[in-house]
């Protein structure tokens, strides 16, 4: 059989993962961990609007300062940003919320409104 024993019982991930060891010349698919960090994933703009509620401006000024993965060019009109990478900065910054490093913005004083005054 060409496809091994558990050819009908894997993923298409794994499938994939066996292809790319059998083509590298390793028989174990055990090395599918650095065979994951070989294939990079990549995310487009749509996509990483979904992942990180940020607005666009905010993304490009936070790239600017450096606290935000770098976009890069896969051709000269195709904008990408390396998906590990976007998922390391969300790790990073769900620690450094937990640990109360990020400064909250200060709530709003409700007696300064010019509508919908306070009532006492």
């Amino acid at each position: 059989m060409p496809g091994g024993v558990n050819a009908g019982n894997q993923n298409p991930q794994q499938a994939r993962e066996e292809k790319l060891a059998a083509l590298n010349g390793d028989d174990t698919p055990s090395k599918s961990a650095s065979l994951r960090m070989a294939m990079k994933r990549t995310v487009r703009r749509p996509e990483l609007r979904m992942i990180v509620p940020l607005a666009d401006t905010t993304i490009y000024e936070m790239e600017q300062r450096g606290e935000f993965p770098r976009r890069f060019y896969l051709t000269s009109r195709c904008v990408v940003w390396d998906l590990a990478e976007v998922e390391a900065w969300i790790e990073e910054r769900r620690q450094a919320s937990n640990a109360e490093r990020i400064k909250r913005a200060p709530a709003p004083d409700v007696r300064k409104r010019r509508t919908r005054p306070v009532r006492k």
